[in-house]
Formats: C-alpha cells, sequence, structure tokens
C-alpha cells in the first residue's frame, strides 16, 4: 500500500527493526487446506520472530539434516535483511543513504539493490502507486504510529501537502552496479511495504539452494511461497479470509483458496487491505494508505487485495500499490497489466463505509457469504483453474 503507515506496518518498530504491514484479516492466513489418503512424509515446523511479526515454515526435512542449523540459516539471511532495510537502525544501510546528501556514492549490499529493482518496477508500472518515498506524506497526515481522525477534522493544506509531495522523488534515486546516488537533498527510502515479501524469497531461497529443499510452505506475517507438496502429499492451498473488522484467527471466514499449480510448482502470494487500519470520518472510511499522487489518503478502496507474481517481493509491491488506487482504479490496472490478482470486494460491487465486523454478522445471523464478492482478473482465473501460462 503506498503507503501502509500504522507501526506495524513500517519496516520497523520501537523494540523491534523490522515491522511488516499489518496482517489484514483478508490476509493470506497460510491455512492448508489438506486432503488425500496417500502415505504422508515426514514434515518439520520452524517458527520464529522477523520484521516485527513471526515467521513460520512447513517442510519436508531431508534425511541427516540438523533442523536447528536450518532455523541458524534463516534467521542469519533475515538478519542481514534487518541491518541492510531497517530504518530504526541508525547504522543500517538504508538510514545511511536517507541520511547521504544529493551527488554522494554509497555502496549498498546485493538485497538491498534486488528490493530497490523491484520497488522500481512496479512504480513504473504503476504509475507511481506504489513509491518508497512516500513517508514525507504519511508523516504529514499523522497516520506513522497511530491512526487517528484528529488530523482529518484539520487536515494539511494543500501548501502542506504540495511541500510534503516535493520532497518524494523515486525518480531522483539513481543506480550504477551497487553504488546509489540521489539527486537532490532529503529524498529518503522505506522499503515497508516489501521488504516482508523479500525476507518469505529469502528463506525459501535458503530452503532450496542451501539444504535441497523442494517441498515448503514459507509464511511471514501473511506473506506466503510455496513448493512441491504438503504433508497429504497434495498440491499445497493458501485461503483467502473475509475481511471482517475484528476477525481473528479463531475467529476468521474463509471465502476462497489459491492452490499451487503443477506448473510451476510454486505459488508466490501477498494479500493488502485498507479496511483494519483505518477510521471512519464525516461519514467516511480513510485508509492509513496514502495515494502518493495526489497525496491524499485512499478512499474507496478494495477491502482485501491478493496478489500471485514471480516472486512475493513483487506480489508485496503490487499489493500495496493496488491497494492505493480506488478498487474500480485498480481492478483495470491489473487487468491491463496482466496481473493474477483476487479481489474481495461487498457483493453489490460498491466499496462501503461501514464494514462488518464478527459480533455484528453474529447478532444479526448474517451468512457473510452473502455479503461478500470474489472479482478475479484473468490471470488469476486462469491460476486457480490450473491454466498457468
Amino acid at each position: 500500500m503506498t503507503y501502509l503507515s500504522a507501526a506495524n506496518d513500517s519496516l520497523n518498530s520501537s523494540h523491534k527493526s523490522l515491522t511488516p504491514k499489518a496482517l489484514v484479516a483478508g490476509a493470506i492466513t497460510g491455512s492448508l487446506l489438506l486432503g488425500g489418503c496417500q502415505q504422508a512424509p515426514t514434515y518439520d515446523y520452524i517458527q520464529g520472530e522477523t520484521m516485527g511479526t513471526s515467521y513460520h515454515i512447513t517442510f519436508q526435512k531431508p534425511k541427516e539434516v540438523d533442523e536447528e542449523a536450518i532455523k541458524q540459516a534463516i534467521d542469519k539471511r533475515l538478519q542481514e535483511i534487518n541491518v541492510s532495510m531497517s530504518t530504526y537502525m541508525k547504522d543500517s544501510t538504508i538510514s545511511k543513504f536517507n541520511r547521504l546528501k544529493a551527488g554522494e556514492p554509497m555502496q549498498v549490499d546485493p538485497d538491498f539493490i534486488q528490493v530497490l529493482q523491484d520497488s522500481k518496477q512496479v512504480y513504473d508500472q504503476s504509475g507511481g502507486a506504489f513509491d518508497p518515498t512516500v513517508m514525507p506524506l504519511i508523516n504529514l497526515w499523522g497516520f506513522g504510529s497511530v491512526m487517528t481522525a484528529e488530523r482529518l477534522q484539520n487536515p494539511p493544506s494543500a501548501e502542506q501537502i504540495m511541500a510534503a509531495k516535493s520532497l518524494l522523488g523515486f525518480e531522483d534515486i539513481k543506480v550504477s552496479g551497487n553504488t546509489l546516488t540521489k539527486d537532490k537533498d532529503n529524498v529518503e527510502l522505506d522499503f515497508s511495504a516489501v521488504a516482508k515479501g523479500y525476507g518469505v524469497d529469502v528463506i525459501a531461497e535458503v530452503l532450496q539452494k542451501d539444504y535441497k529443499i523442494n517441498n515448503y510452505m514459507v509464511e511471514i506475517g501473511g506473506e506466503v511461497s510455496t513448493s512441491g507438496v504438503n504433508q497429504k502429499a497434495q498440491s499445497w492451498q493458501i485461503a483467502i479470509d473475509a475481511p471482517i473488522i475484528d476477525s481473528t484467527v479463531t475467529e476468521r471466514l474463509t471465502l476462497a483458496a489459491i492452490r499451487q499449480p503443477s506448473s510451476p510448482n510454486k505459488l508466490r502470494l501477498a494479500t493488502s487491505g485498507n479496511y483494519r487500519n483505518s477510521i471512519i470520518f464525516d461519514g467516511r472510511r480513510y485508509s492509513h494508505t496514502i495515494d502518493p499522487t495526489t497525496g491524499q489518503p485512499i478512499t474507496g478502496g478494495a477491502p482485501s487485495v491478493t496478489v500471485a507474481a514471480d516472486s512475493v517481493s513483487l506480489a508485496d509491491a503490487w499489493a500495496t500499490a493496488l491497494t492505493a488506487m480506488t478498487y474500480e482504479q485498480a481492478l483495470a490496472t491489473a487487468t491491463e497489466k496482466d496481473l493474477a490478482v483476487l479481489f474481495v470486494v461487498p457483493k453489490d460491487g460498491k466499496i462501503h463505509d461501514e464494514l462488518p465486523s464478527v459480533k455484528e454478522l453474529a447478532r444479526h445471523k448474517a451468512d457473510p457469504l452473502a455479503y461478500w464478492q470474489i472479482v478475479e482478473t484473468p490471470a488469476m482465473k486462469a491460476l486457480r483453474a490450473g491454466n498457468v501460462k
């Protein structure tokens, strides 16, 4: 979401170095829909903390491989990403870059370059809806650590918004090999909306390249990568929940599932949503997401957006970009760009200011399935039907 701005949306928190986007109820939960009666192989499970949230890995462990060694290798790589991209670490690569003056060169690590390249790809193709330099606007609107209506009661002036927008400048960041420079002062990067997805990619790489593990599911805060088969020797399926405001792991509604295709035998997914970190002011629901092209908070965005892409990093960035648009704009962009996207929207096709809660649905004995609908791009329909290009 360009840009998720609540405290748990940044790459950081006051007590942890990296913080992810808020995990929305409509996010990919990592739930497995398992079936079949074949002889189940032995699978192991690892979990840990990273980026202000937790990671969960289910995998078929090769013989004579120490599970603790795998966990240590994963934690080491995640810490390297943390040291590279945490804006809460004063000595991190990104913090040092953000302090640079215009024209000053700086060498960065390969992880940083890859995330920057992924960000640039989505920035270009989304028309700037995804912009890692948008933090000045988030701070201006007061949507940094806590979402409140106070700023909406006294919104920034057009002049203040213009001044904040002048500090944005993703196109002012130049790359030559592994060296970065910026063309103007005060341009700063924040990879909050992509680093969690990249972390999933990195864990998957450790499993496959270092330990020859091809059957796994990796999840960080709702972003998911799968490969091979699950414990029941079936293709992995990832559940998509309804965007119900106060839903939990135990109180949630699964609306759909995305099955990993047989070719390629992998799935890379990310979900973003506007409804959790949002407030209603003067009869309208405002998202914590800021549209960098207008400098205004988003209204009318899809409650939940799930993207499948070649990497979780790209899926994460695209889910963010599409959440930074109105639903109509997002659907048109995703279709035009041939993206595999699943939207969860009200059944009447309108984006409402009021969304149902678990208690409201229970009190009125409403059927949530009668309220929500799934809207898919042609590429997502093909993916779910197993007709992948």
